[in-house]
Protein backbone atom coordinates (compact mmCIF):
# COMPACT_ATOMS: atom_id res chain seq x y z
CA UNK A 1 0.00 0.00 0.00
CA UNK A 2 2.70 2.52 0.98
CA UNK A 3 4.42 2.06 -2.41
CA UNK A 4 1.50 3.53 -4.37
CA UNK A 5 2.22 7.00 -5.77
CA UNK A 6 0.30 10.01 -4.47
CA UNK A 7 -1.78 11.77 -7.13
CA UNK A 8 -2.33 15.48 -6.64
CA UNK A 9 -4.68 15.66 -9.63
CA UNK A 10 -7.84 13.84 -8.55
CA UNK A 11 -9.96 15.10 -11.43
CA UNK A 12 -8.19 13.89 -14.57
CA UNK A 13 -8.21 10.15 -13.98
CA UNK A 14 -6.80 8.82 -17.23
CA UNK A 15 -3.18 9.03 -16.29
CA UNK A 16 -0.96 6.74 -14.26
CA UNK A 17 2.26 7.40 -12.36
CA UNK A 18 4.81 4.63 -12.80
CA UNK A 19 7.81 3.76 -10.65
CA UNK A 20 10.24 6.62 -10.68
CA UNK A 21 7.49 9.21 -10.99
CA UNK A 22 6.96 8.95 -14.74
CA UNK A 23 3.39 10.06 -15.60
CA UNK A 24 1.78 8.43 -18.63
CA UNK A 25 -1.70 8.69 -20.20
CA UNK A 26 -4.06 5.76 -19.71
CA UNK A 27 -5.14 4.43 -23.10
CA UNK A 28 -6.25 0.88 -22.27
CA UNK A 29 -8.21 -1.03 -19.66
CA UNK A 30 -5.02 -2.75 -18.48
CA UNK A 31 -3.39 0.62 -17.83
CA UNK A 32 -6.51 1.83 -16.03
CA UNK A 33 -6.40 -1.19 -13.73
CA UNK A 34 -2.96 -0.07 -12.55
CA UNK A 35 -4.40 3.37 -11.71
CA UNK A 36 -7.34 1.69 -10.01
CA UNK A 37 -4.99 -0.25 -7.73
CA UNK A 38 -3.35 3.05 -6.80
CA UNK A 39 -6.77 4.49 -5.93
CA UNK A 40 -7.55 1.59 -3.60
CA UNK A 41 -4.14 1.91 -1.97
CA UNK A 42 -4.60 5.64 -1.40
CA UNK A 43 -8.07 5.12 0.04
CA UNK A 44 -6.47 2.73 2.53
CA UNK A 45 -3.95 5.39 3.51
CA UNK A 46 -6.93 7.24 4.96
CA UNK A 47 -9.28 4.40 5.93
CA UNK A 48 -6.70 1.92 7.14
CA UNK A 49 -5.71 -1.43 5.73
CA UNK A 50 -8.48 -3.54 4.28
CA UNK A 51 -8.91 -6.67 6.42
CA UNK A 52 -7.42 -9.94 5.29
CA UNK A 53 -8.71 -13.45 5.58
CA UNK A 54 -7.62 -13.58 9.23
CA UNK A 55 -10.86 -11.76 10.10
CA UNK A 56 -13.12 -14.06 8.08
CA UNK A 57 -15.11 -16.49 10.23
CA UNK A 58 -18.18 -18.67 9.55
CA UNK A 59 -21.25 -16.41 9.21
CA UNK A 60 -23.27 -18.33 11.82
CA UNK A 61 -26.48 -16.47 10.90
CA UNK A 62 -29.01 -16.39 13.74
CA UNK A 63 -32.68 -15.44 13.29
CA UNK A 64 -33.93 -13.50 16.32
CA UNK A 65 -37.41 -12.44 15.17
CA UNK A 66 -39.67 -12.91 12.17
CA UNK A 67 -42.56 -10.76 10.93
CA UNK A 68 -44.83 -11.27 7.94
CA UNK A 69 -45.72 -8.30 5.73
CA UNK A 70 -48.17 -8.06 2.86
CA UNK A 71 -45.88 -9.87 0.43
CA UNK A 72 -42.60 -10.39 2.25
CA UNK A 73 -41.09 -11.82 5.42
CA UNK A 74 -38.83 -9.61 7.54
CA UNK A 75 -36.32 -11.40 9.74
CA UNK A 76 -34.20 -9.75 12.39
CA UNK A 77 -30.85 -11.52 12.25
CA UNK A 78 -27.26 -11.28 13.38
CA UNK A 79 -24.22 -12.58 11.53
CA UNK A 80 -20.59 -13.02 12.52
CA UNK A 81 -18.35 -10.55 10.70
CA UNK A 82 -15.07 -11.42 12.41
CA UNK A 83 -13.87 -13.05 15.64
CA UNK A 84 -15.92 -11.79 18.58
CA UNK A 85 -18.23 -9.53 16.58
CA UNK A 86 -21.83 -9.98 15.40
CA UNK A 87 -23.66 -7.49 13.18
CA UNK A 88 -27.43 -6.92 13.63
CA UNK A 89 -29.44 -6.71 10.41
CA UNK A 90 -32.89 -7.03 8.88
CA UNK A 91 -33.38 -9.53 6.06
CA UNK A 92 -36.46 -9.14 3.85
CA UNK A 93 -37.46 -12.01 1.57
CA UNK A 94 -40.34 -11.58 -0.91
CA UNK A 95 -43.13 -14.13 -0.99
CA UNK A 96 -43.62 -16.47 -3.94
CA UNK A 97 -40.19 -16.20 -5.53
CA UNK A 98 -40.03 -18.35 -8.66
CA UNK A 99 -36.28 -18.83 -8.44
CA UNK A 100 -33.12 -17.21 -7.11
CA UNK A 101 -33.71 -13.44 -7.13
CA UNK A 102 -31.58 -10.34 -7.37
CA UNK A 103 -30.55 -8.98 -3.98
CA UNK A 104 -29.73 -5.55 -2.57
CA UNK A 105 -27.54 -4.54 0.33
CA UNK A 106 -29.47 -1.60 1.84
CA UNK A 107 -27.35 0.80 3.89
CA UNK A 108 -29.08 3.21 6.23
CA UNK A 109 -28.62 6.98 6.52
CA UNK A 110 -27.63 8.83 9.68
CA UNK A 111 -30.42 7.85 12.07
CA UNK A 112 -30.39 6.47 15.59
CA UNK A 113 -32.61 3.54 14.54
CA UNK A 114 -30.09 2.41 11.94
CA UNK A 115 -31.18 -0.65 9.96
CA UNK A 116 -34.83 -0.27 11.01
CA UNK A 117 -35.32 2.76 8.77
CA UNK A 118 -34.60 1.12 5.38
CA UNK A 119 -36.38 -2.02 6.63
CA UNK A 120 -39.63 -0.04 6.76
CA UNK A 121 -39.90 0.65 10.49
CA UNK A 122 -39.06 4.36 10.63
CA UNK A 123 -41.15 7.49 10.08
CA UNK A 124 -39.59 8.61 6.78
CA UNK A 125 -41.07 6.75 3.81
CA UNK A 126 -38.35 8.06 1.50
CA UNK A 127 -35.77 6.04 3.46
CA UNK A 128 -37.61 2.69 3.45
CA UNK A 129 -35.82 1.32 0.41
CA UNK A 130 -35.23 -2.22 1.74
CA UNK A 131 -38.98 -2.63 2.14
CA UNK A 132 -39.78 -1.02 -1.22
CA UNK A 133 -37.29 -3.21 -3.06
CA UNK A 134 -38.59 -6.35 -1.34
CA UNK A 135 -42.05 -5.40 -2.61
CA UNK A 136 -40.55 -5.36 -6.12
CA UNK A 137 -39.10 -8.85 -5.78
CA UNK A 138 -35.58 -8.18 -4.48
CA UNK A 139 -34.16 -9.97 -1.46
CA UNK A 140 -32.84 -7.16 0.76
CA UNK A 141 -30.46 -7.00 3.70
CA UNK A 142 -30.09 -3.92 5.91
CA UNK A 143 -27.27 -4.08 8.52
CA UNK A 144 -26.42 -1.55 11.23
CA UNK A 145 -23.36 0.66 10.74
CA UNK A 146 -21.03 0.92 13.77
CA UNK A 147 -22.58 3.11 16.44
CA UNK A 148 -26.14 2.98 15.07
CA UNK A 149 -29.25 0.95 15.83
CA UNK A 150 -28.33 -1.99 18.01
CA UNK A 151 -24.67 -2.09 17.04
CA UNK A 152 -22.66 -0.40 19.78
CA UNK A 153 -19.04 -1.29 19.08
CA UNK A 154 -15.69 0.50 19.04
CA UNK A 155 -13.95 -0.30 15.74
CA UNK A 156 -10.73 1.33 16.98
CA UNK A 157 -10.49 -1.10 19.90
CA UNK A 158 -10.80 -3.85 17.28
CA UNK A 159 -7.73 -2.60 15.43
CA UNK A 160 -9.38 -0.49 12.72
CA UNK A 161 -8.10 2.93 11.68
CA UNK A 162 -11.61 4.09 10.74
CA UNK A 163 -15.24 3.23 11.26
CA UNK A 164 -15.48 3.49 7.47
CA UNK A 165 -13.23 0.46 6.93
CA UNK A 166 -15.04 -1.52 9.62
CA UNK A 167 -18.25 -0.72 7.78
CA UNK A 168 -16.76 -1.87 4.48
CA UNK A 169 -15.75 -5.20 6.01
CA UNK A 170 -19.15 -5.72 7.65
CA UNK A 171 -20.89 -4.89 4.39
CA UNK A 172 -18.73 -7.37 2.51
CA UNK A 173 -19.71 -10.02 5.03
CA UNK A 174 -23.34 -8.99 4.44
CA UNK A 175 -22.79 -9.83 0.77
CA UNK A 176 -21.50 -13.22 1.97
CA UNK A 177 -24.80 -13.63 3.82
CA UNK A 178 -26.81 -12.81 0.71
CA UNK A 179 -24.77 -15.20 -1.42
CA UNK A 180 -25.35 -17.96 1.11
CA UNK A 181 -29.15 -17.78 0.72
CA UNK A 182 -30.95 -20.16 -1.65
CA UNK A 183 -33.36 -17.34 -2.50
CA UNK A 184 -30.54 -15.19 -3.95
CA UNK A 185 -28.80 -15.31 -7.33
CA UNK A 186 -25.18 -14.73 -6.20
CA UNK A 187 -24.33 -13.01 -9.50
CA UNK A 188 -27.06 -10.34 -9.16
CA UNK A 189 -26.27 -8.26 -6.08
CA UNK A 190 -26.29 -4.49 -5.73
CA UNK A 191 -26.03 -1.86 -3.00
CA UNK A 192 -28.18 1.17 -2.20
CA UNK A 193 -28.01 3.89 0.42
CA UNK A 194 -28.95 7.44 1.25
CA UNK A 195 -26.56 9.97 2.83
CA UNK A 196 -24.33 7.90 5.19
CA UNK A 197 -25.57 4.85 3.30
CA UNK A 198 -25.00 6.62 -0.01
CA UNK A 199 -21.26 6.86 0.43
CA UNK A 200 -21.01 3.51 2.20
CA UNK A 201 -22.64 1.87 -0.85
CA UNK A 202 -19.90 3.37 -3.02
CA UNK A 203 -17.14 2.33 -0.62
CA UNK A 204 -18.17 -1.32 -0.47
CA UNK A 205 -18.54 -1.41 -4.26
CA UNK A 206 -14.97 -0.16 -4.67
CA UNK A 207 -13.57 -2.95 -2.50
CA UNK A 208 -15.97 -5.73 -3.57
CA UNK A 209 -16.65 -6.33 -7.24
CA UNK A 210 -19.54 -8.66 -6.39
CA UNK A 211 -21.56 -5.44 -6.12
CA UNK A 212 -22.81 -5.22 -9.68
CA UNK A 213 -24.89 -2.04 -9.36
CA UNK A 214 -25.04 0.91 -6.95
CA UNK A 215 -27.73 3.46 -6.15
CA UNK A 216 -26.24 6.34 -4.17
CA UNK A 217 -28.57 9.07 -2.92
CA UNK A 218 -27.20 12.32 -1.47
CA UNK A 219 -24.00 10.46 -0.68
CA UNK A 220 -20.98 12.41 -1.92
CA UNK A 221 -19.35 15.24 -3.75
CA UNK A 222 -15.76 16.30 -4.34
CA UNK A 223 -13.86 16.95 -1.13
CA UNK A 224 -12.96 20.39 -2.53
CA UNK A 225 -16.68 21.29 -2.69
CA UNK A 226 -17.75 19.60 0.55
CA UNK A 227 -18.66 22.37 3.02
CA UNK A 228 -16.41 24.73 1.03
CA UNK A 229 -13.45 22.42 1.57
CA UNK A 230 -13.81 21.93 5.33
CA UNK A 231 -13.45 18.17 5.82
CA UNK A 232 -13.96 18.14 9.58
CA UNK A 233 -17.32 16.44 9.04
CA UNK A 234 -15.49 13.48 7.49
CA UNK A 235 -12.85 13.24 10.20
CA UNK A 236 -14.70 12.30 13.40
CA UNK A 237 -14.66 8.77 14.82
CA UNK A 238 -17.75 7.78 12.85
CA UNK A 239 -15.74 8.15 9.65
CA UNK A 240 -11.99 8.57 9.08
CA UNK A 241 -9.98 10.35 11.83
CA UNK A 242 -6.81 10.30 9.74
CA UNK A 243 -8.40 12.99 7.56
CA UNK A 244 -7.67 15.50 10.32
CA UNK A 245 -4.88 13.72 12.20
CA UNK A 246 -2.68 13.17 9.14
CA UNK A 247 -4.15 15.36 6.38
CA UNK A 248 -5.30 18.44 8.35
CA UNK A 249 -8.86 18.11 6.95
CA UNK A 250 -7.44 19.75 3.83
CA UNK A 251 -8.70 18.51 0.42
CA UNK A 252 -5.42 19.46 -1.26
CA UNK A 253 -3.55 17.06 1.05
CA UNK A 254 -5.94 14.09 0.66
CA UNK A 255 -4.62 10.99 -1.12
CA UNK A 256 -8.02 10.34 -2.77
CA UNK A 257 -11.26 12.05 -3.68
CA UNK A 258 -14.74 10.90 -4.68
CA UNK A 259 -13.83 11.51 -8.32
CA UNK A 260 -11.61 8.44 -7.95
CA UNK A 261 -14.10 6.50 -5.81
CA UNK A 262 -16.61 6.80 -8.64
CA UNK A 263 -14.00 5.92 -11.23
CA UNK A 264 -12.91 2.81 -9.32
CA UNK A 265 -16.40 1.29 -9.72
CA UNK A 266 -16.30 1.44 -13.54
CA UNK A 267 -17.64 -0.40 -15.57
CA UNK A 268 -20.40 -1.39 -13.14
CA UNK A 269 -23.76 0.37 -13.03
CA UNK A 270 -24.14 3.49 -10.84
CA UNK A 271 -27.28 5.59 -10.34
CA UNK A 272 -26.77 8.93 -8.58
CA UNK A 273 -29.48 10.99 -6.90
CA UNK A 274 -27.97 14.47 -6.41
CA UNK A 275 -30.64 17.08 -5.64
CA UNK A 276 -30.18 20.71 -6.59
CA UNK A 277 -30.69 21.87 -3.00
CA UNK A 278 -28.65 19.33 -1.05
CA UNK A 279 -26.92 21.36 1.67
CA UNK A 280 -24.70 18.41 2.66
CA UNK A 281 -23.30 17.61 -0.77
CA UNK A 282 -23.36 20.69 -2.99
CA UNK A 283 -24.38 19.80 -6.55
CA UNK A 284 -21.47 21.21 -8.54
CA UNK A 285 -19.11 18.97 -6.54
CA UNK A 286 -21.16 15.93 -7.57
CA UNK A 287 -21.00 17.03 -11.21
CA UNK A 288 -17.22 17.36 -10.86
CA UNK A 289 -17.07 13.69 -9.85
CA UNK A 290 -19.34 12.58 -12.69
CA UNK A 291 -17.27 14.53 -15.23
CA UNK A 292 -14.08 12.95 -13.88
CA UNK A 293 -15.44 9.38 -14.02
CA UNK A 294 -17.13 9.66 -17.43
CA UNK A 295 -13.92 9.20 -19.48
CA UNK A 296 -13.23 5.97 -17.58
CA UNK A 297 -16.72 4.71 -18.45
CA UNK A 298 -16.04 5.69 -22.06
CA UNK A 299 -12.77 3.73 -21.97
CA UNK A 300 -14.90 0.66 -21.23
CA UNK A 301 -17.57 1.69 -23.78
CA UNK A 302 -20.03 1.75 -20.87
CA UNK A 303 -21.08 5.39 -20.59
CA UNK A 304 -24.75 4.38 -20.37
CA UNK A 305 -24.08 2.64 -17.05
CA UNK A 306 -23.55 5.95 -15.22
CA UNK A 307 -26.84 7.78 -14.64
CA UNK A 308 -27.42 10.90 -12.56
CA UNK A 309 -30.61 12.80 -11.77
CA UNK A 310 -30.98 16.16 -10.05
CA UNK A 311 -34.43 16.67 -8.52
CA UNK A 312 -35.33 20.11 -7.22
CA UNK A 313 -35.33 19.33 -3.50
CA UNK A 314 -33.01 19.22 -0.51
CA UNK A 315 -31.20 16.26 1.08
CA UNK A 316 -33.91 13.75 0.15
CA UNK A 317 -34.72 10.69 -1.95
CA UNK A 318 -38.10 11.61 -3.48
CA UNK A 319 -40.59 9.03 -4.78
CA UNK A 320 -40.17 9.77 -8.48
CA UNK A 321 -36.40 9.37 -8.17
CA UNK A 322 -36.73 6.14 -6.22
CA UNK A 323 -38.95 4.80 -9.01
CA UNK A 324 -36.26 5.69 -11.57
CA UNK A 325 -33.61 4.08 -9.39
CA UNK A 326 -35.55 0.82 -8.94
CA UNK A 327 -36.16 0.59 -12.70
CA UNK A 328 -32.43 1.18 -13.21
CA UNK A 329 -31.65 -1.71 -10.85
CA UNK A 330 -34.13 -4.01 -12.56
CA UNK A 331 -32.34 -3.38 -15.87
CA UNK A 332 -28.85 -3.61 -14.42
CA UNK A 333 -29.47 -6.82 -12.45
CA UNK A 334 -31.95 -8.59 -14.74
Amino acid sequence: MSDAPIYRDHHHLLHVIHEGGDRQPVTSVDEWLVRREHILANMQRVMGQHPGEERRVPLDVEVLEEETGDDWVRRKITYASEPGDRVPAYLLVPDDLEGPAAAMLCLHPTTTIGKAEPAGMGPRVSRQYARELAERGFVTLAPDYPGYGEYDIDPYAMGYASATMKGIWNHQRAIDVLQSLPEVDPERIGAVGHSLGGHNALFVAVFDERVRAVVTSCGFNSFFKYMEGDLSGWSHKGYMPRIINEYDADPSKMPFDFTEVLGAIVPRHVFINAPTGDANFELSGVIDCIEAATPVYELYDAADRLVAVHPECGHDFPPEVREQAWEFLERALR
